[in-house]
């Protein structure tokens, strides 16, 4: 559990500033993430499980737009600097609905994935997952 913040070009930085991302990590088994700028209606998606399937209460969160976030997710990448990031490599790594486990046994392994994928250096307190739990 924890939450980290990217603003200003750097982890820690302000997160009014574009182009921001936060990444809040819940409990070991889902990781909310929100980048700005994003499209109306986007910028917002989970790593791990939805909350909506694993508390199974639909009220936990709103259906994602899989495919439309992982490609605004690739765009915002181009933002900070990170390599050309296909989405289709993004999309890999979001929660899906009703999954009964996801690919990595912790979020934390998912969220280092990520921010590896898209050029940024991995946030203190994130290295190798266990450091949250």
């Amino acid at each position: 559990m924890g939450e980290f913040v990217y603003g200003s070009g750097a982890w820690g930085g302000d997160p009014a500033i574009t182009p921001s991302l936060r990444i809040e990590v819940r409990d070991g088994d889902i990781a909310d993430v929100e980048y700005a700028p994003a499209p109306e209606g986007l910028g917002r998606f989970y790593l791990g499980f939805q909350p909506r399937d694993f508390f199974d209460d639909p009220a936990e969160s709103a259906p994602v737009d899989l495919a439309a976030e992982a490609e605004a997710f690739a765009e915002w990448a181009l933002l900070v600097g990170a390599v050309d990031v296909e989405a289709k490599h993004v999309r890999r790594l979001l929660a899906e609905e009703h999954v009964d486990e996801p690919a990595d046994t912790f979020v934390e392994e998912t969220v280092e994935r990520l921010v590896r994928l898209v050029g940024l250096p991995i946030p203190d307190g994130l290295e190798g997952g266990a450091d949250l739990l």
